[in-house]
């Protein structure tokens, strides 16, 4: 018997073997389950995605950035969706917001 087999028959105070059958016993393994799902895998996503979200939002005009395609370039407009990025002398790129990940500046400084 496992160690949660006998808190659950403690808790409820069952003979030993019925209550894990019944539909009360699955129900509270999935819940179970779930948590475990949420605090281990869905969470952790979730602030990594709110963070990425943070640092796109803190991107500024003249920022130096690198899309997800590996292009480097220098932001010289930002709008709703977009960045125009200048990568050479007067040779401008539009792209999403959502290809941009890190910047350049930050690559450096990590080295």
């Amino acid at each position: 018997m496992t160690l949660l087999n006998v808190l659950l028959q403690a808790a409820e105070g069952a003979p030993a073997g019925g209550f894990l059958g019944s539909s009360g016993g699955m129900i509270i393994m999935m819940v179970l389950l779930f948590a475990i799902m949420y605090f281990f895998m869905i969470r952790p996503q979730q602030k990594k995605q709110k963070q990425l979200q943070e640092a796109r939002n803190a991107i500024k005009v003249g920022d130096k950035v690198v899309t997800a395609g590996g292009i480097h370039g220098r932001v010289k407009e930002i709008g709703e969706t977009y960045f125009i990025l200048e990568i050479a002398e007067n040779i401008r790129i539009k792209v999403e917001k959502t290809s941009v990940y890190v910047s350049a500046e930050d690559t450096q400084t990590n080295k």
